[in-house]
């Protein structure tokens, strides 16, 4: 038996999406930028997705660029906005908490001149608001703050952050790779002015994402050769990744009330299992403003690491953490800016609950980790209840 339970790494590709990839995949290859037929086709087929994406996200089709995914579009997003306003300013406000695509990104703009300031969360992983509006200066071009955390699942106050940045004049990004597909995106209602996604995170194809970029907004690309993308990103178009991806984004919201509330029952459920079963743990994130499969727990006197092999043994799939910061001996920088000491951090593991998972797998998970961890325990000369 296999129960994957790391959906927020990646989720498996659903049916209907494989099938309408295949023809892309295979007869019909003509590019997309050629003149000759096979090629307007697929430019034709290209078109028709970008209006499905932009459709979904309450955009305009001209403001989606399709990427290789979710990093490529946090880099585009912020090295763009950051070089076509340097007139402007080069001040850039970010999280604590944000993936290692936006965190990364700014480093290497600060090695460029930039100044950014990094503003930190509450102990559920809450961007501090008041914080975010002192760190506010007359250069300040770009807000870019997630949506919802990879790590500990908390959603971020995405209206309160984008009205504080229209206030001020200064452009919002938001990486909302975690939250496409869980939750209900309305880029006019939000204030967005930028926002990355990927497939792979919706069961769609994997090297495959998008930039939404509001139009009218000043932008330098970053990456040269052709003319795609309306001349902002460079590269022959992955058709079938394409295709994939509106109709992943097209399936997830498909009966997602319906789909969300049968997976946050289950999510409560082992929740609740777990606090029953298993002394001194700690479950982070905020419980409520929460993406509905997301369970990030603590447990005290126990090495994550020690449970994700026992469990991987068992044929259960967890993380540590996120999956692009597995193999670091440092602890999650999530984890310690809501608050968490190194051990504790060290002690925490991930599961991530998606459509795909039944209640006899989640049973058999519970029955698993409360083993483990108590077994584990017996093994700690520190432990103690």
């Amino acid at each position: 038996m296999e129960i994957y339970l790391d959906n927020a790494a990646t989720t498996k590709m659903n049916d209907k999406v494989f099938e309408e990839m295949i023809p892309y995949l295979k007869d019909n290859y003509g590019n997309p930028s050629s003149a000759y037929k096979i090629g307007r086709d697929n430019k034709e087929i290209i078109e028709n997705a970008r209006k499905e994406v932009a459709e979904i996200l309450n955009a305009s089709p001209s403001e989606i660029y399709f990427t290789s995914g979710g990093s490529e579009a946090d880099n585009m997003a912020l090295k763009g906005i950051a070089l076509g306003n340097i007139d402007k300013g080069k001040h850039i406000i970010t999280s604590k908490i944000e993936h290692p695509a936006v965190l990364d990104t700014c480093k290497e703009l600060e090695r460029e001149g930039f100044e950014i300031s990094y503003i930190g969360v509450n102990e559920n992983g809450i961007v501090d608001l008041t914080e975010l509006e002192n760190k506010i200066r007359k250069d300040t071009i770009l807000i870019s703050i997630m949506l919802a955390n990879n790590e500990i699942g908390t959603i971020q106050p995405i209206k309160k952050i984008s009205k504080i940045a229209k206030k001020n004049n200064i452009l919002f990004h938001t990486d909302s790779v975690q939250a496409v597909g869980n939750i209900k995106i309305d880029v006019q209602d939000m204030n967005i002015d930028a926002l990355s996604l990927s497939a792979h995170k919706f069961y769609g194809p994997k090297g495959i994402g998008v930039l939404y970029l509001r139009d009218g907004i000043k932008f330098r690309k970053y990456l040269n050769g052709g003319h795609q993308e309306r001349n902002r990103r460079a590269g022959t178009e992955n058709v079938a990744g394409i295709v994939g991806l509106s109709k992943a984004m097209s399936l997830s919201y498909e009966n997602l009330e319906e789909n969300n509330k049968r997976i946050i029952e289950l999510r409560n459920y082992f929740i609740n299992e777990i606090k029953k079963n298993i002394k001194k743990i700690k479950i982070n994130g905020d419980l409520e403003n929460r993406l509905p499969g997301n369970i990030n727990v603590s447990f005290e006197f126990v090495e994550a690491d020690n449970i994700l092999h026992e469990l991987d043994k068992r044929g259960i799939y967890i993380s540590t953490g996120s999956a692009c910061t597995t193999g670091s001996i440092e602890s999650s920088h999530v984890l310690r800016a809501i608050g968490l000491s190194d051990g504790m951090a060290h002690a925490t593991i991930r599961i991530s609950i998606g459509k795909y998972n039944t209640k006899e797998e989640i049973d058999y998970a519970i029955k698993c980790i409360v083993e483990i961890v108590n077994n584990l325990r017996k093994l700690s000369p520190l432990y103690f209840e």
